[in-house]
């Protein structure tokens, strides 16, 4: 089995929820594979966006590019259906004037059908992220 970045639209996910969305900046620049796009928070927190794999996959390492973040909560699923999240990792990240926050997670008990990550705060009124990228494999697929 081969490890790919699980986030990838090309490999079939989805991004399924965000709770604000900017028709110039959409939650899918999450997942695009272009480091040029990105999508952005409309202001009060917290503010979340669902990652859906479409399959049982186990997660080895999390790098999550954003700009503004200040505290970033991770819950994961395994259930067929966006339900039962039980909180992973919980982060308070540093801001880098004028760059990319580069926030890398060594995940333990990495295996998900869902990711919902959650911005509780930030260091301004908005905030950008600007991709997710799971090193992992997939498992199994949804039955």
């Amino acid at each position: 089995m081969r490890k790919v970045d699980l986030c990838l639209s090309s490999e079939g996910t989805e991004v399924i929820l965000a709770t604000s969305s900017d028709e110039k900046h959409p939650p899918e620049n999450i997942i695009d594979g272009n480091p040029e796009t990105f999508w952005t928070t409309t202001g009060m927190f917290p503010q979340e966006f669902i990652i859906c794999f479409h399959k049982h996959v186990r997660i080895e390492r999390l790098v999550i590019q954003s700009y503004f973040v200040r505290t970033l909560r991770i819950e994961k699923s395994t259930s067929k259906e966006p339900v039962d999240f039980e909180q992973w990792v919980e982060r308070d990240l540093v801001h880098t004037e004028g760059q990319l926050q580069n926030e890398e997670i060594v995940a333990r008990d990495g295996h998900a059908t869902y990711l919902r990550f959650i911005i509780v705060s930030a260091f301004d009124h908005f905030a950008s992220v600007h991709s997710v990228s799971a090193e992992g494999i997939a498992v199994s697929n949804l039955s």
